[in-house]
């Protein structure tokens, strides 16, 4: 690393609470080292009381930009000079790129997901989603599949609070992107939710049930409701294959879509932004498993 550090290399960064386990320096770096670009990539722990101060020193530096993590999504949307139509929507980003002092927004958390898809030839255009829960991940999977042309979305949430942010997202979306038919229906509507898988493309879990240590959960307690045509993806990534993947497995569903991709693709997309280039996906994946770039 030090190597290829000099005075003119450009600085990105993670800011969040806690960044320590975070994979996204190493993918990053790897990527900046195999395009020979002039960039490093660091983590730094920024609670939401000294994110302003982070922010101006992303100016002050001339950084090129930085990612963000929880808890400071929100704050993150307000202190950018513009937000991409994504970002806008959800109130969030992710990603911020800095064209000379100029901060722009992203959520690619969604535009994420959706690559993941395509890179097992799966579109989201002109589909219907059935998708559990209404938090942050849930919310950008949401808002990009519906930017993306589905045709109907319908958001499940349990009987708590982010039940009323999926229905605050419903009608934004309803203004945004009103071809695409959103309903809100409670996780207790069990028999709703049967309905509606039944006559859905795709099948997301975007919430925590199926994630270690609670690993022999699944949300769909119905397995009736897979069928070979029925995509399903999960966006738990621990462990790589969740319960409810096993069950839609085991029912025959042919597509089955694991959360590692949503993750490593979010990353893709925010590298693109930086650098205008394609992130070296199979060359880094090699490398992280140890084999010959």
């Amino acid at each position: 690393m030090e190597k290829r550090i000099k005075g003119s290399t450009k600085l990105l960064a993670l800011f969040g609470s806690p960044v320590g386990h975070s994979g996204s320096p190493a993918m990053y770096n790897f990527s900046f080292r195999y395009h020979g670009l002039d960039y490093a990539y660091l983590a730094f722990d920024i609670t939401k009381e000294q994110f302003p101060a982070a922010v101006d020193a992303v100016r002050l530096f001339q950084m090129r930009g930085f990612n963000v993590t929880m808890p400071d999504k929100n704050i993150a949307a307000e202190l950018v000079d513009t937000l991409s139509p994504a970002a806008r929507i959800i109130g969030a980003v992710n990603t911020v790129v800095n064209d000379d002092g100029h901060l722009t927004g992203y959520m690619t958390d969604g535009s994420g997901f959706v690559q993941n898809l395509k890179e097992h030839g799966v579109s989201v255009a002109g589909k219907k989603l059935v998708i559990l829960g209404a938090g942050g991940a849930a919310t950008a999977i949401q808002v990009e599949c519906a930017l993306q042309k589905a045709a109907a979305i319908s958001i499940f949430n349990a009987p708590d609070p982010f039940l009323d942010r999926a229905k605050e997202t419903a009608q934004k979306l309803k203004k945004e992107v009103p071809d695409c038919e959103v309903k809100v229906i409670c996780l207790d509507e069990q028999d709703r939710l049967k309905e509606e898988i039944m006559t859905a493309d795709i099948l997301v879990n975007a919430t925590r049930v199926g994630m270690k240590p609670d690993d022999q959960i699944s949300p769909i307690t119905d397995v009736s409701v897979f069928r070979p045509e029925l995509v399903v993806a999960d966006t738990v990534y621990e462990p790589l294959e969740t319960k409810m993947m096993k069950d839609a497995k085991a029912a025959g569903c042919k597509k089955i879509i694991d959360g590692e991709g949503m993750l490593l693709w979010q990353g893709a997309v925010a590298y693109k932004l930086y650098t205008g280039l394609d992130m070296p996906v199979d060359a880094y994946q090699k490398y992280k498993n140890g084999q010959e770039a």
